[in-house]
């Protein structure tokens, strides 16, 4: 990697995970030791951890993944406890304490949570203590999905503007179509992501899509991504600390987002879709321009203004995300519309721009 000065490792279940499915204590200490020789180096590390619901299920008994969700916030209830022990032990016999930040996507969605969560990585960090980060699986409902920590350690990463990201799993890299590890990628396009393919294990929920997917989304932070085998000797030293060249390295792009516009793009959850005809998507795509009403051929979700809503061709196909300046409700009766109608149909004027282009990102 790049010369750094802070980075985000994510650590995936399959990585921290026995033959017998329970945690491998050794796995788990080698790699705190490892981060703590990282922070030796001054460079600061956060640690996004899988494992919580797998060390929940080895400890219950269960011989395989629930599919109800209670249980599986059960198991995440115990599992995160005993995971957190397991740091908090290793990194204090180095001189260094842990400090667990669970989240939900819905921290993401609120900007005022989103600035909370960066300020408080920051006070862990000016501490000299090391953020252990993870998914709130014991109140998560539909956050419980393939790839939830693939995609946290990306908006972490974000965030805390990192200078890199980690990604530790079982394999040693994204492969190309002959078996052989890719050790560069310049553009996470079609034929990468092909290549990502899907996977899932009993475990854990990620797969190489989802990392890569999580590549992509930093890459647009100015942020270089390594996807790398976790069970490899001093994987992260060598990394970090050696400069070598292992796994799959995503680069970051050449030109990226402002802070708010990556908020907008990956970091909050749509609240809804508005479809637009075909003249509106080669207006917002080619130019620099905001959607307005006369474009707009259907809404629909559930949203307020201010809200994240993804922007859909007639295919379907998202192509952008915005604020909306105005609910489902209002959109639904001002579609294909002038702005000049707007007073006559909603009792108000408002504003012309259903979403404004400084609040439109072309994904």
């Amino acid at each position: 990697m790049k010369k750094i000065n802070r980075i985000v490792v994510k650590v995936g279940t399959k990585v921290l995970t026995s033959k017998d499915r329970s945690l491998d204590k050794e796995r788990v200490k080698d790699l705190a030791w490892q981060i703590a020789d990282i922070r030796d180096k001054g460079i600061d590390v956060l640690l996004v951890t899988s494992g919580a619901i797998g060390a929940g299920m080895w400890l219950l008994g269960m011989k395989k993944r629930p599919s109800g969700l209670s249980e599986l916030q059960a198991a995440a209830a115990i599992g995160q406890n005993h995971l957190m022990q397991l740091y908090s032990e290793y990194f204090r016999a180095r001189g260094y304490v842990a400090g667990q930040i669970l989240l939900t996507q819905e921290d993401f969605n609120d900007r005022k949570r989103y600035l909370n969560i960066k300020h408080t990585i920051g006070a862990l960090l000016k501490h000299k203590a090391i953020p252990v980060i993870n998914e709130n699986d014991t109140v998560a409902t539909d956050e419980i999905r393939c790839g939830d920590n693939d995609r946290l350690s990306s908006l972490v990463a974000d965030i805390c503007r990192a200078d890199g990201l980690i990604l530790l799993t079982d394999v040693d890299g994204l492969l190309d179509e002959d078996g052989s590890v890719i050790a560069g990628v310049a553009d996470v396009n079609h034929r990468i992501m092909k290549l990502g393919g899907k996977s899932r294990c009993d475990l854990g929920t990620g797969g190489m899509a989802t990392k890569l997917m999580s590549a992509k989304a930093v890459a647009k932070a100015g942020i270089e991504c390594v996807i790398a085998n976790g069970t490899a000797k001093n994987i992260l030293r060598r990394i970090v600390l050696d400069s070598e060249r292992l796994g799959t390295t995503i680069h970051s792009a050449d030109t990226k987002l402002g802070a708010r516009k990556r908020w907008i793009a990956y970091s909050a959850r749509a609240k809804g879709v508005i479809r637009v005809d075909d003249g509106a998507r080669a207006a917002l795509s080619r130019n620099d321009r905001s959607l307005l009403a006369s474009g707009i051929v259907g809404a629909d979700g559930r949203f307020v203004p201010g809200d994240v809503v993804g922007i859909v061709d007639r295919a379907g196909v998202e192509f952008a995300r915005g604020i909306s300046g105005f609910s489902v409700e209002d959109v639904r009766k001002i579609k294909g519309l002038k702005s000049a109608d707007f007073k006559g149909i909603l009792g108000h004027k408002g504003r012309d721009e259903v979403v404004h282009k400084d609040n439109l990102v072309i994904l």
